[in-house]
């Protein structure tokens, strides 16, 4: 097919592209010889997500680079630019919480979560914790345990928190300042690994609590101290030298590899993270591109210790830190727990994998010949929720080959005031492809709408305003709010789906995963903590009227208390009946 294409690729370093009959890349790898990789995917019989690639290469490209690591560089950037189809994607592609100790201007502790660590380099972080509860826990701890600053803002007076022992009083000229040093140094210590220090003090106000008789308190104070050391023993695994650093071992078989990384926290295990991905070039290649991806949107740790055979120095010079390979001693076991780990959880979890990946990609494949697309690669579905006309949303999700994309998903706040889901459709698809055009960012093959025929005709009317050929499909609940029908968006006609059938039941999770995005969105909105935000969701009330209302209620409760004869005291009619009905649906 490309022979003699192929014949003229030099033997250098590179970056390649593979792409599709529409031009479109799919894939981007880089090589030390070009030649001999490139070569590779057409000379041998491929198989799995290897071979799936293969049959849709149309054409390739590449360009050489002047060594190794520039031709990784190159690849990368690639990929962050083209976001082609088969380049590994992080299924759990989400940043781990951090407890954060934040001294000014008075000292505070909080979960924090930071899309790169890097960048956020002047604040003091101690982390990850993949257990998020674990990270809530502790902060609320610390916040029981020492007298931090429990209120917002800084007050003329001192409050209770001050009279009972549990603030220093940040909020007057009282403030003893050597207490706060000690206290800071105290939990900074803790943080950085040093157990003893909290469970002294849970010791004594233990004991205080007891000697006071007040035995509630002291039982509470036990249970914290018994958390503490379960999360103590479960660190067992560990280096006694306080560096913070990874250990990432992998195995290899069947056409997928597992991964698995361990972080050490001052020398002690916090956690770790495992995953497992279908092989698509090199293996080695394949687990370089995954831990660039993974470093840039997690924190880079002083040393990063890995199996012999993996690209240790290639990673070095890309990633900025130190990789170790260990020979001997604790660290050469802690890679071999990391290749066991890997191994186990890969012979665990291979049928399942490929079972559901066959549902998926069966399915979509079904949905394609259904309707006759050429290419199913991306699908936008889109819902709206409202509670009466001025207080409406949507929510768009991304389904790629088969699998949610939620980097992509989107919310849309409505400006249009009326209950209409017709121009509420026509609005957001306006926003969202008016945009896309405007960024050139990917054009879906499908859009699916959340209902019948009057949003299918409200999403094609400004799809052809804006000359965008996009199919349009709709799916319709029955009475028991199930996905129902499809209806088609050329011929208007339901399509009959057998309800047992692997594409019943993508569709199903597509619609059931729209739908929550956007109702959690709505709920979201609803919830606001502040009485203001509430306020500013109804129509009729502003700022004076806003301000009557939070002078006589004060909080959100107060105001659900009140009955619709005594919102009408401060508002008209109307507005006072739209409050009430609000309110009683607010949660």
């Amino acid at each position: 097919m490309f022979k003699e294409k192929l014949s003229l690729i030099p033997h250098l370093p590179g970056s390649y592209q593979m792409r599709n009959r529409d031009g479109v890349i799919i894939y981007v790898g880089k090589a030390k010889d070009l030649h001999r990789r490139v070569s590779s995917y057409f000379n041998r019989t491929q198989t799995g997500k290897t071979k799936k690639m293969v049959s849709e290469i149309a054409d390739f490209t590449y360009i050489v680079a002047a060594s190794e690591l520039e031709a990784f560089v190159l690849e990368m950037n690639l990929i962050k630019e083209f976001n082609p189809k088969y380049n590994i994607l992080l299924k759990d592609d989400k940043s781990y919480p951090y407890i954060e100790y934040i001294a000014k201007p008075y000292p505070r502790v909080k979960v924090s979560r930071y899309l790169n660590v890097r960048k956020k380099d002047n604040k003091k972080l101690f982390g990850p914790y993949p257990n998020a509860y674990a990270a809530r826990r502790i902060v609320n701890l610390l916040n029981r345990v020492y007298p931090l600053k429990k209120c917002e803002g800084i007050k003329k007076e001192v409050c209770l928190y001050y009279h009972i022992h549990e603030c220093l009083g940040y909020c007057s000229k009282i403030l003893d300042h050597e207490k706060v040093i000690e206290m800071e140094k105290e939990i900074l210590s803790f943080l950085n690994g040093n157990d003893k220090v909290l469970v002294n003090r849970l010791e004594t106000k233990m004991k205080e609590y007891s000697e006071n008789l007040n035995f509630e308190m002291a039982l509470e104070m036990k249970k914290e101290l018994e958390y503490i050391k379960i999360i103590m023993d479960k660190q067992k695994v560990e280096l006694h030298d306080l560096v913070n650093r990874d250990v990432i071992g992998y195995y290899f078989d069947k056409g997928y590899v597992s991964i698995q990384f361990f972080f050490l926290r001052n020398g002690k295990m916090v956690g770790g993270k495992s995953d497992i991905f279908p092989l698509v070039s090199d293996v080695y290649d394949d687990l370089d591109e995954y831990i660039m991806h993974f470093y840039a949107r997690h924190e880079i740790p002083k040393e990063i210790l890995v199996e012999e055979d993996m690209h240790a120095t290639l990673l070095e010079n890309i990633i900025d830190t130190k990789f170790v390979v260990p020979t001997r001693g604790p660290k050469k076991k802690l890679v071999g727990m990391a290749i066991t780990n890997s191994k186990i959880n890969l012979e665990n979890e291979i049928e399942l994998i490929k079972k559901d990946e066959y549902k998926t990609e069966s399915a979509n494949e079904e949905l394609k010949t259904l309707l006759g697309l050429e290419n199913l690669n991306r699908i936008d579905l889109f819902d709206n929720s409202n509670l009466f006309g001025n207080f409406s949303v949507s929510g768009m999700v991304v389904f790629k080959n088969g699998r949610p994309a939620k980097n992509e998903y989107r919310k849309f706040k409505i400006q249009v005031d009326k209950n209409d889901d017709y121009h509420t459709m026509k609005e957001v698809i306006y926003r969202r492809y008016y945009r896309m055009l405007l960024e050139k960012k990917e054009c879906p093959d499908l859009i699916i709408v959340d209902g019948g025929l009057s949003q299918i005709h409200a999403c094609q009317e400004i799809l052809e305003e804006l000359c965008l050929p996009i199919f349009v499909c709709g799916l319709k609940k029955n009475e028991h709010h199930r996905t129902n029908d499809l209806v088609r968006g050329d011929t208007y006609e339901v399509v009959e789906i057998d309800r047992t059938s692997n594409l019943f039941h993508y569709l199903t999770r597509m619609q059931d995963e729209v739908h929550r995005y956007t109702i959690n969105y709505h709920r979201t909105i609803r919830s606001k903590g502040s009485i203001a935000s509430v306020l500013d969701n109804i129509e009729g009330i502003g700022e004076k009227r806003k301000k009557a209302l939070i002078k006589k209620y004060g909080s959100v409760n107060k105001m659900k208390e009140a009955s619709l004869e005594e919102l009408q005291t401060l508002l008209p009619v109307e507005v006072a009946k739209n409050l009430y009905t609000f309110l009683k649906d607010f949660h």
